[in-house]
């Protein structure tokens, strides 16, 4: 597979949690750091019925570029979202042709410099002259040089609304430039056909060959049609002109309608863009068999922006993400669950092998469920405009306090202290290790559920890779990272003899069970206590007082079997008041504006510091060495190597010798700057820990340490540090004090 990511990714520079826009401005211009945008109208009043085309003007800085309506290999295109008074309508993007952008074998299409969209807006027929029409225009842009930034303004316009006929100031010359830029519709016949060999669009035309191109290029409409970065070799044989391209990921079939833009260029260096539309013909046999050459890096070039794990291939990612869900079995948070299934397999050795395979599909079937729908929920979101990424979930204090009911509701029932009825069975009594394909499906679901706060080695470069590609791609890194955390259960189930390696059966089964409450229990303190990070201290009584309505109402319901009918139902009825309050009083309690952020203050005597652009900026303006730290109070394995490693006395004495400022970003709840970084170094999710050295700017100089740590490497990483410093030149920054 090529490396490249879908152009409706954002790449390179961002990747995952809520996206806030860098810029917001209202009024017919804005600014942002790197494009100044402006609204444009062709006229001064508007009239009741006319169709007027307005402009999106972007002046894009020096070095950077933004996106055409297919992007490439990577990138965003520009989107507006038009607010307009009922009855108004604006049509879709006119897009002028683009230019190609290329490093390395990665090819990108999008703007320099300046260019301006056509949108052309339907005015209501029944518009009364002298009142206003009001146009609100959202605009978000992808902005790429080195790094891609995202941004968003909003911009508006208020014209007044005269009477037809009535004269009016009309012209605007910039919209007239950009609509007289617009491809022209090709006015020569084309044909396109498909070949064992890829693609090759043709035309036989005087005109066309009279234009004396001497190159040219197709750019498809649609992402995956063709190969962004492959040659497209062109021939002119007297009026015969041909096109070669290679098809891209998601080529044309046979029959199906490519559209696109054919830009020709001439020996005077004129372009003449046209708009093509053609249906897919088979090419005759053995008239384009062979395949066009993939290509070539350019000398110095890097594959694409810095920052994304392009050395990773599909096929490396899949078995990454196999190993990291292998591993994430013997973490905390998962280590319980899986030991629960264990014994339900100990406790039922006796049953058919059939029996005992079905249970272990049906937990596969429950853990690659619940990753497909978490792939989809990122998917949505990131579709949406939301930077997310691995264990995002958990940013939500609902979600937390959710599962945090679900674990203590777990370690009642495996106490024995309450019994959950059939409805609930493959939650309750399924995961307590009693028989039923519910069961076992359903503790698949909450084995994924709890394994989101833990990040295992390999996972994070395959999230990376995952969270930057196609659809297809991504789900299926996230199947492989769930038949990883499927697959030790479901080996138990379909070899017995992998069984003689357990424990006999016995008494000591049902103590074990009970003892499996207790993590239970404190997945749901801990659990609590990262809710008191996001939402405050009164979260604390908000949850355990809901912890406290659902042991009361699963205790109703335990004591309302075989009651008589009034008193059955009017404990169930209690029961579902309980539950009612539980959920509501803690969804109402912690959501939205009761919700605050976490304090990032350190303690007195602490080592580190708050995590903010503007800090990290400072000191590496200052040349300063910098030890980041992305962590998350639900990340166990963040917490685990804060405590393990990055606490220990010879760690933090090395920072002080050295002079290492030690910053520690807390991406708890969702921040934007945080989640740039984190892209900026292809990884989805925390923990991620950097050390850069003193003086040198060059990114490659800077350390992106193991996902477990301990003291030894985090020392070896500050004795390789200094190292570097003392062997590096001095930043530009540095040079220039």
């Amino acid at each position: 597979m090529t490396q490249r990511t879908r152009p409706f990714v954002l790449t390179a520079g961002l990747l995952l949690a809520s996206l806030t826009p860098l810029a917001t401005a209202a009024g017919a211009t804005a600014e942002t750091p790197h494009v100044k945008a402006e609204l444009l109208a062709p006229a001064s009043a508007v009239q009741p019925g006319e169709t007027i085309r307005l402009g999106l003007r972007q002046r894009i800085a020096p070095h950077w570029h933004t996106y055409w309506l297919n992007p490439g290999d990577s990138g965003l295109p520009t989107r507006i979202a038009w607010t307009l008074p009922d009855g108004a309508r604006a049509d879709a993007i006119e897009w002028p042709a683009p230019s190609r952008f290329t490093i390395g074998p990665v090819s990108n299409y999008g703007y320099a410099g300046e260019v301006t969209l056509i949108s052309t807006l339907h005015v209501p027929a029944d518009l009364k002259p002298g009142a206003r029409f009001p146009v609100k225009a959202t605009v978000d842009w992808l902005v790429c040089n080195e790094v891609c930034i995202p941004e968003q303004v909003e911009l508006s316009l208020e014209l007044p609304v005269i009477a037809a006929g009535t004269p009016r100031q009309t012209g605007n010359p910039l919209i007239d430039k950009a609509v007289a830029a617009l491809p022209a519709a090709s006015p020569w016949p084309v044909q396109l056909e498909k070949g064992p060999g890829g693609l090759r669009l043709a035309a036989d035309s005087p005109a066309l060959a009279a234009l004396q191109p001497v190159e040219a290029w197709f750019y498809a409409a649609e992402w995956g049609k063709t190969q962004h970065a492959t040659p497209q070799p062109m021939s002119l044989e007297g009026d015969r002109f041909s096109l070669r391209f290679a098809p891209g990921e998601a080529p044309p079939a046979v029959g199906e309608t490519v559209a696109g833009i054919l830009s020709l260029h001439d020996a005077a260096g004129r372009r003449h863009d046209f708009q093509i539309t053609a249906e897919v013909a088979a090419a005759p046999p053995g008239s384009l068999d062979t395949a066009l050459p993939a290509p070539a890096a350019a000398p110095g070039a890097t594959a694409t922006a810095p920052g994304a794990d392009d050395s990773l291939q599909l096929g490396a990612a899949l078995l990454f993400a196999l190993l990291g869900g292998l591993i994430l079995n013997l973490m905390p948070c998962v280590f319980p669950v899986l030991s629960i299934k264990a014994l339900s397999l100990l406790r039922h050795a006796h049953q058919a092998p059939r029996e005992t395979r079905l249970q272990g599909l049906a937990y596969t079937a429950g853990v690659l469920a619940s990753f497909s729908l978490l792939a989809g929920v990122l998917l949505a979101l990131k579709a949406g405009g939301s930077e997310v990424g691995w264990g995002f979930q958990f940013q939500s204090p609902v979600f937390v306090l959710g599962v945090a009911y679900l674990m203590f509701a777990v370690g009642l029932s495996l106490s024995g202290l309450i019994s959950f009825g059939a409805a609930a069975a493959g939650v309750g009594a399924g995961l307590a290790g009693k028989p039923g394909y519910a069961g076992s499906f359903f503790t698949g679901v909450l084995a994924s559920v709890v394994a989101t706060p833990c990040t295992a080695p390999f996972m994070g470069a395959a999230l990376g890779f995952a969270l930057a590609q196609p659809a297809p791609v991504l789900l299926a890194v996230f199947l492989s990272l769930g038949l990883g955390l499927a697959l030790p259960y479901l080996l138990l189930s379909f070899w017995p003899a992998l069984q003689r390696l357990l424990p006999r059966p016995g008494a000591w089964m049902e103590r074990l069970k009970e003892g499996l409450a207790f993590p239970m229990y404190g997945a749901a303190v801990w659990l609590v206590w990262v809710l008191a990070q996001q939402a405050g201290p009164n979260a604390i009584a908000i949850a355990l007082g809901g912890m406290l309505a659902i042991a009361f109402a699963a205790w109703l319901t335990h004591h309302s079997h075989g009651a008589r009918p009034l008193a059955r139902h009017g404990g169930r009825g209690l029961a579902m008041l309980a539950l009612t309050a539980a959920l509501g009083g803690g969804y109402l309690g912690v959501s939205g504006d009761n919700a605050r952020a976490a304090s990032a203050a350190p303690l007195a005597g602490q080592v580190w510091e708050p995590y903010s652009k503007a800090r990290f900026d400072a000191l590496r303006a200052e040349g300063k060495p910098v030890f980041v730290n992305f962590t998350a109070a639900w990340c166990i394995t963040c917490l685990a190597n804060e405590k393990l490693a990055l606490s220990s006395p010879d760690v933090e004495a090395a920072f002080h010798k050295a002079g290492i400022t030690y910053l520690k970003g807390d991406w708890t709840n969702k921040d934007p700057q945080i989640s740039a970084h984190l892209a900026d170094f292809g990884r989805s999710g925390v923990p991620l820990y950097l050390l850069y050295p003193a003086g040198s700017s060059d990114k490659a100089a800077v350390q992106v340490l193991p996902q477990l740590l301990t003291p030894a490497s985090v020392l070896a990483a500050i004795d390789h540090a200094a190292v570097q410093s003392l062997s590096s030149p001095p930043s530009s920054s540095l040079a220039k004090e």
